[in-house]
């Protein structure tokens, strides 16, 4: 079974929290974000972290039994579900293990079930669609290997970021100039809020 790739430090994680999608797609021109049809299950889900990942069969979910339990404390489950929309990959009992392992979060090209539980659980999971259908069990899947989820390839140790907006992946070796972009923007983005509040007062004042 393939080794876990190291965790991205707590430093990064913290700069990364204060950042979103939008600002980081911004920062690498929009060439990090997966396929718009993958979004969270429900409102307010959030994830930020270290990818580690898996390749599945389309429509079998043996290996992803393996994944979870192979996993560790902090780390994103990316998944490469081939875009399979027919049978869910995943449930509430699937999506329990990883809590109980302590994943960040589950990102999958594919399709889950049991949308209220996993509502209801608050554990970050983002998918393409929901379907009653359960998966094949055949057995054949990779973990820790290069992927493409949502159109996106995705690397061991790659950074995950998922909200309202999508999810977006950072690569590793990347992170520094990203961050770097984005953490600027966000300080442009903040004045020119202050400004555009400034003047909306001076204006409810009878000012301008």
């Amino acid at each position: 079974m393939s080794t876990l790739p190291q965790l991205l430090s707590d430093h990064i994680i913290e700069r990364a929290e204060k950042l979103n999608t939008t600002l980081l797609s911004d920062a690498m021109g929009g060439t990090g974000d997966m396929d718009y049809r993958i979004n969270r299950v429900a409102k307010g889900m959030k994830v930020v972290g270290t990818a580690t990942k898996l390749s599945l069969k389309p429509s079998d979910n043996v290996s992803l039994h393996d994944a979870i339990y192979a996993a560790k404390e902090d780390y994103v489950l990316v998944i490469d579900g081939k875009g399979e929309t027919s049978r869910a990959y995943l449930g509430e009992l699937l999506t329990r293990a990883a809590i109980a392992i302590g994943l960040k979060g589950i990102v999958i090209d594919g399709a889950v079930r049991d949308r209220e539980e996993l509502e209801a659980l608050g554990f970050p999971v983002f998918v393409k669609v929901f379907v009653p259908n359960g998966p094949l069990k055949l057995g054949g899947g990779e973990i820790n290997v290069t992927i493409t989820c949502g159109n996106v390839t995705v690397n061991p140790g790659d950074l995950v970021v998922g909200d309202a907006d999508g999810v977006t992946i950072v690569p590793r070796e990347q992170i520094e100039e990203v961050f770097s972009k984005a953490e600027k923007k966000l300080e442009y983005e903040k004045n020119r809020i202050l400004e555009s509040t400034f003047y909306e007062e001076k204006r409810k004042r009878g000012e301008t």
